[in-house]
């Protein structure tokens, strides 16, 4: 449970802190000086304390010292510790002589001599004051994404409710058509595990090449059923089944074929895959023997290759090439 004090601002913070020195410095003056002249030095030297530390972290410190510029910071500070202490001394004097003293007495910079001690501790104090705040802001900023992390789990968690209401209802589906229609059943089959796969699985950074290829084979026996001859498919396949690739890698390909390049009526349709493994590298090489229609093509390759770019930056290559009858893509990623 958070305290009061937790779910304070950084801003209500500094201003708890301030008034707490006011009313430590009222009451520690309250004896000697009476209410109405505590008052006012109370006023006196807060100021004087908010000049010399906000001066210090918020103005000098960050625009001179961090920037670079070491002895004009310092020369800065000297001055600021001068002009706040003869301020502070000679309002003080002023408010003193003026309105609390029968007898005058007229001003002096050496009264200002014992102030800029202060002054100098005030200045070191404002290190210790940046420190808390920037430690406030910090936790602030860590709880905030503590709980923006926490409602994100909550609301995948939810998002994860209905996904995996269909897989039930799917399965459900799929024990009823066994018995009555068992190549319906498969399709079924095969649709579930493509969900659960994009649901579970695209998220992850990596997965097993074997479940991908296995996405692959599940996606291509739902489009087989869309075309009017069934397509002459030749799969080659030679890798360590314990490699690991970023998921939904492959796919981009194989659904460019299916969506673009290839006429469904066609009754010599070739489909061509090789996925090897080759020493450090994976090379994927996809050929179809129809014509990629221009009006849909080009932006899935665009999108994979600006993937591989990110993932691989200049250690992948892939190359597109259209012919006036076939069409082919290919990459090559390295696997360490």
């Amino acid at each position: 449970m958070n305290t009061s004090i937790e779910k304070l601002t950084v801003t209500q913070l500094q201003w708890l802190i301030w008034l707490s020195v006011s009313m430590i410095i009222f009451v520690s003056l309250l004896p000697m000086d009476g209410p109405a002249q505590s008052a006012i030095n109370t006023l006196i030297n807060t100021a004087f304390y908010a000049t010399v530390i906000y001066g210090n972290i918020y103005l000098l410190y960050p625009r001179l010292y961090q920037q670079g510029h070491r002895l004009l910071y310092v020369f800065s500070v000297i001055l600021l510790l001068a002009f706040a202490g003869l301020g502070r001394g000679y309002l003080s004097w002023y408010v003193y002589y003026e309105y609390f003293s029968p007898q005058f007495k007229p001003f002096k910079v050496s009264m200002v001599l014992n102030l800029l001690i202060g002054g100098t501790i005030t200045y070191i104090l404002s290190f210790i004051f940046r420190i808390a705040i920037a430690y406030f802001e910090l936790k602030k900023e860590t709880e905030n994404i503590v709980l923006q992390k926490s409602k994100a789990e909550l609301n995948l968690l939810k998002s994860q409710v209905q996904p995996h209401f269909l897989f039930n209802t799917l399965n459900n589906i799929y024990y009823q058509a066994y018995v009555e229609a068992p190549k319906t059943a498969v399709l079924i089959e095969r649709l579930a595990e493509i969900m659960r796969y994009i649901v579970d699985d695209s998220i992850k950074d990596k997965v097993s090449i074997d479940k991908e290829v296995q996405f692959l084979e599940n996606y291509i026996g739902l489009e087989q059923i869309r075309l009017l001859h069934k397509a002459k498919l030749d799969f080659v396949r030679q890798y360590d089944s314990a490699l690991q690739i970023p998921p939904m890698l492959l796919i981009t390909f194989v659904e460019n074929v299916f969506k673009h390049g290839i006429d469904k009526s066609s009754k010599e349709t070739i489909i061509e895959l090789k996925l090897i493994q080759e020493a450090d590298f994976l090379h994927f090489r996809v050929f179809n023997n129809a014509i990629v229609k221009k009006s849909g093509a080009g932006s899935g390759l665009k999108n994979l290759r600006q993937r591989l770019n990110l993932l691989y930056g200049q250690s992948f290559k892939m190359t597109v090439e259209p012919a006036e009858n076939s069409f082919t893509a290919y990459f090559k990623i390295p696997l360490s």
